[in-house]
Protein backbone atom coordinates (compact mmCIF):
# COMPACT_ATOMS: atom_id res chain seq x y z
CA UNK A 1 0.00 0.00 0.00
CA UNK A 2 1.13 3.31 -0.54
CA UNK A 3 0.67 5.14 2.64
CA UNK A 4 3.83 3.61 4.64
CA UNK A 5 3.25 1.71 8.26
CA UNK A 6 6.29 2.78 10.95
CA UNK A 7 8.68 0.39 11.88
CA UNK A 8 7.59 0.68 15.26
CA UNK A 9 4.00 -0.04 15.08
CA UNK A 10 1.74 1.85 18.05
CA UNK A 11 -0.92 1.41 18.72
CA UNK A 12 -3.64 4.17 17.95
CA UNK A 13 -4.00 5.32 21.91
CA UNK A 14 0.20 5.34 22.03
CA UNK A 15 0.55 6.78 19.09
CA UNK A 16 -1.63 10.06 20.01
CA UNK A 17 -0.17 10.17 23.35
CA UNK A 18 3.12 10.28 22.41
CA UNK A 19 2.33 13.46 20.05
CA UNK A 20 1.82 15.37 23.04
CA UNK A 21 -1.53 16.38 21.68
CA UNK A 22 -3.87 18.18 24.05
CA UNK A 23 -6.64 19.09 21.46
CA UNK A 24 -6.94 17.18 17.88
CA UNK A 25 -5.47 19.10 15.02
CA UNK A 26 -7.71 17.55 12.73
CA UNK A 27 -10.65 19.50 11.18
CA UNK A 28 -13.26 18.28 8.98
CA UNK A 29 -15.22 20.53 6.81
CA UNK A 30 -18.28 19.67 4.18
CA UNK A 31 -16.39 17.55 0.99
CA UNK A 32 -17.89 19.74 -1.81
CA UNK A 33 -17.22 19.75 -5.74
CA UNK A 34 -15.53 22.57 -5.39
CA UNK A 35 -13.08 20.64 -2.47
CA UNK A 36 -12.44 17.66 -4.79
CA UNK A 37 -9.65 19.38 -6.78
CA UNK A 38 -7.37 19.37 -3.39
CA UNK A 39 -8.64 15.73 -2.29
CA UNK A 40 -8.09 13.94 -5.71
CA UNK A 41 -4.37 14.33 -5.57
CA UNK A 42 -4.65 12.02 -2.78
CA UNK A 43 -7.13 9.85 -4.43
CA UNK A 44 -4.64 8.87 -7.44
CA UNK A 45 -1.88 8.14 -4.69
CA UNK A 46 -4.10 5.20 -3.28
CA UNK A 47 -3.11 2.60 -5.56
CA UNK A 48 -6.27 0.01 -4.72
CA UNK A 49 -9.25 0.17 -7.25
CA UNK A 50 -12.70 0.14 -4.77
CA UNK A 51 -14.80 2.78 -5.95
CA UNK A 52 -14.88 5.01 -2.23
CA UNK A 53 -11.59 6.27 -3.39
CA UNK A 54 -13.13 7.55 -6.99
CA UNK A 55 -14.14 11.16 -7.65
CA UNK A 56 -18.00 9.95 -8.33
CA UNK A 57 -17.36 7.37 -5.58
CA UNK A 58 -16.95 10.47 -3.33
CA UNK A 59 -18.69 13.19 -4.45
CA UNK A 60 -22.05 11.39 -5.36
CA UNK A 61 -22.99 9.96 -1.93
CA UNK A 62 -21.90 13.03 -0.18
CA UNK A 63 -25.41 13.71 1.96
CA UNK A 64 -25.80 9.84 2.21
CA UNK A 65 -22.73 8.92 4.05
CA UNK A 66 -22.24 12.87 5.83
CA UNK A 67 -18.51 13.13 3.53
CA UNK A 68 -16.24 15.38 5.47
CA UNK A 69 -12.28 15.83 4.95
CA UNK A 70 -9.36 17.04 6.54
CA UNK A 71 -6.38 17.24 4.94
CA UNK A 72 -3.22 17.66 8.07
CA UNK A 73 0.70 17.44 7.17
CA UNK A 74 0.33 15.91 3.18
CA UNK A 75 -2.06 13.11 4.47
CA UNK A 76 -6.12 12.95 3.40
CA UNK A 77 -8.40 12.09 6.35
CA UNK A 78 -12.22 11.63 5.75
CA UNK A 79 -15.04 10.95 8.05
CA UNK A 80 -18.14 9.95 7.34
CA UNK A 81 -20.71 6.89 8.38
CA UNK A 82 -20.49 3.35 8.47
CA UNK A 83 -21.41 1.60 5.38
CA UNK A 84 -23.37 -0.63 6.32
CA UNK A 85 -25.25 1.32 9.61
CA UNK A 86 -25.03 4.88 8.88
CA UNK A 87 -26.49 5.76 12.51
CA UNK A 88 -22.76 5.51 13.51
CA UNK A 89 -19.48 8.08 12.27
CA UNK A 90 -16.82 6.19 10.31
CA UNK A 91 -13.28 7.03 8.83
CA UNK A 92 -11.76 5.87 5.70
CA UNK A 93 -8.28 4.92 5.15
CA UNK A 94 -5.97 7.78 5.81
CA UNK A 95 -4.09 8.55 2.48
CA UNK A 96 -0.69 10.66 2.58
CA UNK A 97 2.61 11.08 3.77
CA UNK A 98 2.34 10.67 8.02
CA UNK A 99 3.02 6.86 9.15
CA UNK A 100 -0.15 4.81 8.59
CA UNK A 101 0.07 4.55 12.32
CA UNK A 102 0.67 7.80 13.08
CA UNK A 103 -2.29 9.21 11.15
CA UNK A 104 -4.38 6.22 12.97
CA UNK A 105 -2.95 7.62 16.10
CA UNK A 106 -4.39 10.76 15.31
CA UNK A 107 -7.58 9.72 14.10
CA UNK A 108 -8.08 8.38 17.72
CA UNK A 109 -6.96 11.41 19.58
CA UNK A 110 -10.17 13.04 17.24
CA UNK A 111 -12.95 10.79 18.38
CA UNK A 112 -11.44 10.72 22.32
CA UNK A 113 -12.06 14.35 22.31
CA UNK A 114 -15.15 14.30 20.83
CA UNK A 115 -16.64 10.87 22.32
CA UNK A 116 -17.00 8.42 19.71
CA UNK A 117 -15.66 4.83 18.73
CA UNK A 118 -12.86 4.72 16.81
CA UNK A 119 -14.44 2.68 13.34
CA UNK A 120 -12.91 2.35 10.05
CA UNK A 121 -15.24 1.44 7.21
CA UNK A 122 -15.35 0.45 3.25
CA UNK A 123 -11.58 -0.46 4.34
CA UNK A 124 -9.80 -2.54 1.00
CA UNK A 125 -8.60 -5.43 1.62
CA UNK A 126 -4.94 -4.54 0.90
CA UNK A 127 -4.81 -2.49 3.77
CA UNK A 128 -6.29 -4.70 6.38
CA UNK A 129 -2.76 -6.04 7.60
CA UNK A 130 -1.74 -2.75 8.16
CA UNK A 131 -4.81 -2.35 10.54
CA UNK A 132 -4.15 -6.09 11.85
CA UNK A 133 -0.73 -4.24 13.69
CA UNK A 134 -2.68 -1.95 15.43
CA UNK A 135 -4.65 -4.93 17.36
CA UNK A 136 -8.66 -3.69 16.81
CA UNK A 137 -11.14 -4.95 18.48
CA UNK A 138 -12.94 -6.16 15.35
CA UNK A 139 -12.37 -6.76 11.69
CA UNK A 140 -15.43 -7.76 9.63
CA UNK A 141 -16.58 -8.30 6.23
CA UNK A 142 -18.98 -5.69 4.06
CA UNK A 143 -20.47 -8.78 2.89
CA UNK A 144 -22.60 -6.80 0.30
CA UNK A 145 -20.37 -4.07 -0.28
CA UNK A 146 -17.50 -5.60 -2.65
CA UNK A 147 -17.13 -3.69 -6.01
CA UNK A 148 -17.40 -5.79 -9.47
CA UNK A 149 -14.31 -5.66 -11.44
CA UNK A 150 -14.30 -6.25 -15.16
CA UNK A 151 -12.16 -6.67 -17.78
CA UNK A 152 -13.02 -3.26 -20.01
CA UNK A 153 -12.12 -4.77 -23.71
CA UNK A 154 -14.65 -7.86 -22.80
CA UNK A 155 -17.41 -5.71 -21.78
CA UNK A 156 -16.40 -3.07 -24.74
CA UNK A 157 -16.57 -6.15 -27.05
CA UNK A 158 -18.80 -8.92 -25.60
CA UNK A 159 -16.55 -11.39 -27.10
CA UNK A 160 -16.85 -15.25 -26.12
CA UNK A 161 -19.46 -17.53 -25.17
CA UNK A 162 -19.90 -16.58 -22.11
CA UNK A 163 -21.37 -13.10 -22.87
CA UNK A 164 -23.42 -14.52 -25.62
CA UNK A 165 -26.32 -13.91 -24.02
CA UNK A 166 -25.60 -10.09 -24.04
CA UNK A 167 -24.84 -10.21 -27.35
CA UNK A 168 -28.16 -11.21 -28.12
CA UNK A 169 -30.11 -8.78 -25.77
CA UNK A 170 -28.07 -6.02 -27.78
CA UNK A 171 -29.19 -7.76 -31.62
CA UNK A 172 -32.36 -7.43 -30.08
CA UNK A 173 -32.20 -3.46 -29.33
CA UNK A 174 -30.08 -2.70 -32.48
CA UNK A 175 -32.98 -4.63 -34.56
CA UNK A 176 -35.74 -3.02 -32.62
CA UNK A 177 -34.18 0.42 -32.74
CA UNK A 178 -32.55 0.47 -35.93
CA UNK A 179 -31.82 4.51 -35.23
CA UNK A 180 -30.28 4.40 -32.12
CA UNK A 181 -27.45 6.62 -31.72
CA UNK A 182 -25.14 6.45 -28.75
CA UNK A 183 -23.18 10.34 -28.15
CA UNK A 184 -21.66 11.84 -24.90
CA UNK A 185 -23.22 13.55 -22.45
CA UNK A 186 -22.21 17.05 -21.53
CA UNK A 187 -23.33 20.30 -20.66
CA UNK A 188 -25.57 20.82 -23.60
CA UNK A 189 -27.36 17.96 -23.41
CA UNK A 190 -27.53 16.81 -19.86
CA UNK A 191 -31.19 17.98 -19.68
CA UNK A 192 -32.09 14.90 -21.30
CA UNK A 193 -30.81 12.89 -19.21
CA UNK A 194 -32.55 14.64 -16.34
CA UNK A 195 -35.92 14.02 -18.05
CA UNK A 196 -35.34 10.50 -18.87
CA UNK A 197 -35.30 10.29 -15.13
CA UNK A 198 -38.53 11.15 -14.76
CA UNK A 199 -39.67 8.25 -16.69
CA UNK A 200 -37.38 6.05 -14.74
CA UNK A 201 -38.79 7.27 -11.81
CA UNK A 202 -42.45 6.33 -13.23
CA UNK A 203 -41.01 3.09 -13.66
CA UNK A 204 -39.57 2.12 -10.38
CA UNK A 205 -40.75 0.69 -7.08
CA UNK A 206 -40.56 3.20 -4.86
CA UNK A 207 -38.06 1.46 -2.83
CA UNK A 208 -36.72 3.70 -0.26
CA UNK A 209 -32.79 2.82 -1.65
CA UNK A 210 -33.86 3.63 -5.37
CA UNK A 211 -35.68 6.46 -4.70
CA UNK A 212 -32.32 7.66 -2.62
CA UNK A 213 -30.18 6.60 -5.33
CA UNK A 214 -32.41 8.74 -7.72
CA UNK A 215 -32.22 11.67 -6.13
CA UNK A 216 -27.94 11.43 -6.09
CA UNK A 217 -28.49 10.52 -9.82
CA UNK A 218 -30.17 14.24 -10.37
CA UNK A 219 -27.26 15.29 -8.64
CA UNK A 220 -24.73 14.03 -10.53
CA UNK A 221 -26.03 14.83 -13.79
CA UNK A 222 -26.64 18.93 -12.27
CA UNK A 223 -22.81 18.48 -12.36
CA UNK A 224 -22.86 17.64 -16.04
CA UNK A 225 -24.78 20.25 -16.82
CA UNK A 226 -22.65 22.57 -14.99
CA UNK A 227 -19.28 21.01 -16.76
CA UNK A 228 -17.41 19.31 -14.14
CA UNK A 229 -14.17 18.13 -15.96
CA UNK A 230 -13.68 14.99 -14.05
CA UNK A 231 -17.44 13.16 -15.11
CA UNK A 232 -17.83 11.72 -18.65
CA UNK A 233 -20.75 9.63 -20.07
CA UNK A 234 -23.16 9.21 -22.63
CA UNK A 235 -26.23 9.23 -23.33
CA UNK A 236 -28.32 7.17 -26.01
CA UNK A 237 -31.31 7.65 -28.22
CA UNK A 238 -33.57 6.30 -30.44
CA UNK A 239 -36.23 7.86 -32.00
CA UNK A 240 -35.76 11.17 -30.64
CA UNK A 241 -36.37 9.79 -27.18
CA UNK A 242 -33.64 9.03 -24.52
CA UNK A 243 -33.46 5.20 -23.62
CA UNK A 244 -30.44 5.20 -21.53
CA UNK A 245 -27.47 7.21 -20.28
CA UNK A 246 -24.36 6.33 -17.79
CA UNK A 247 -21.99 8.26 -15.92
CA UNK A 248 -18.95 7.70 -14.30
CA UNK A 249 -15.02 8.88 -13.71
CA UNK A 250 -11.34 7.25 -14.76
CA UNK A 251 -8.50 6.82 -12.04
CA UNK A 252 -5.28 5.28 -13.31
CA UNK A 253 -6.37 2.17 -15.54
CA UNK A 254 -9.94 2.13 -13.68
CA UNK A 255 -13.16 3.30 -15.20
CA UNK A 256 -15.79 3.49 -12.37
CA UNK A 257 -19.50 3.34 -13.57
CA UNK A 258 -21.35 5.29 -10.81
CA UNK A 259 -24.43 5.60 -12.84
CA UNK A 260 -26.20 3.55 -15.66
CA UNK A 261 -29.89 3.70 -16.19
CA UNK A 262 -32.07 2.86 -18.69
CA UNK A 263 -35.89 2.20 -20.08
CA UNK A 264 -37.28 -1.13 -18.90
CA UNK A 265 -39.76 -1.54 -21.26
CA UNK A 266 -37.24 -1.20 -24.19
CA UNK A 267 -35.36 -4.89 -25.21
CA UNK A 268 -31.73 -4.53 -24.82
CA UNK A 269 -31.50 -1.50 -23.25
CA UNK A 270 -29.00 -1.64 -20.41
CA UNK A 271 -26.84 -3.90 -22.26
CA UNK A 272 -26.72 -1.71 -24.71
CA UNK A 273 -25.70 1.10 -22.87
CA UNK A 274 -23.23 -1.19 -20.54
CA UNK A 275 -21.73 -1.91 -23.83
CA UNK A 276 -21.35 1.87 -25.48
CA UNK A 277 -20.12 3.52 -22.32
CA UNK A 278 -17.23 0.65 -22.21
CA UNK A 279 -16.53 1.29 -25.80
CA UNK A 280 -16.49 4.80 -26.15
CA UNK A 281 -14.42 4.89 -22.72
CA UNK A 282 -11.83 2.29 -24.03
CA UNK A 283 -11.65 4.56 -27.30
CA UNK A 284 -11.00 7.94 -26.20
CA UNK A 285 -8.72 6.30 -22.93
CA UNK A 286 -6.93 3.54 -24.44
CA UNK A 287 -5.13 2.96 -21.09
CA UNK A 288 -7.86 1.91 -19.34
CA UNK A 289 -7.68 -2.03 -18.38
CA UNK A 290 -10.18 -2.31 -15.73
CA UNK A 291 -14.15 -1.39 -15.56
CA UNK A 292 -15.40 -1.14 -11.71
CA UNK A 293 -19.39 -1.28 -11.74
CA UNK A 294 -19.68 -1.06 -7.78
CA UNK A 295 -21.22 -2.94 -5.51
CA UNK A 296 -24.75 -4.87 -5.51
CA UNK A 297 -25.77 -3.41 -2.25
CA UNK A 298 -27.67 -7.14 -1.33
CA UNK A 299 -29.88 -6.51 -4.08
CA UNK A 300 -30.28 -9.99 -5.49
CA UNK A 301 -31.47 -8.75 -8.80
CA UNK A 302 -28.69 -6.46 -9.24
CA UNK A 303 -26.48 -9.09 -7.62
CA UNK A 304 -27.77 -11.40 -10.65
CA UNK A 305 -27.35 -8.66 -13.42
CA UNK A 306 -23.41 -7.57 -11.93
CA UNK A 307 -22.35 -11.60 -11.96
CA UNK A 308 -23.70 -12.17 -15.44
CA UNK A 309 -21.06 -10.45 -16.84
CA UNK A 310 -18.94 -12.52 -15.16
CA UNK A 311 -16.43 -10.44 -13.17
CA UNK A 312 -13.17 -11.31 -12.62
CA UNK A 313 -12.79 -10.46 -9.40
CA UNK A 314 -15.07 -8.77 -6.77
CA UNK A 315 -13.43 -6.14 -4.23
CA UNK A 316 -13.46 -6.66 -0.86
CA UNK A 317 -14.18 -3.95 2.32
CA UNK A 318 -14.00 -4.26 5.63
CA UNK A 319 -14.99 -2.56 8.27
CA UNK A 320 -12.72 -2.39 11.42
CA UNK A 321 -13.29 -0.87 15.34
CA UNK A 322 -10.62 0.03 18.04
Amino acid sequence: MDTAVANTVLSPAQESEASGLTESPLHFLPVTQEAMDGIMPFFEKENGRTTDFSYGGLLMWVDYFKYEYCIYRDTLFIKGLVEDNTSLPAFSLPIGALPFSEAVGLIAGYCRENGIEMVFSAIPEYAVEAFRLLNPKKISLLEYWGDYMYPIEALASLKGKKLGKKRNHINKFIAENPDAEVKALTSENASKAMRFMETYDAEADGAPMEMIESCLTRKMINYVAQGDRHLEGIILESGGRTVGFSIGDIKGDTLYVHIEKATRNTNGSYEAVNKAFASRMLELHPELVYVNREDDGGDEGLRQAKRSYHPIEVLKKYNIVF
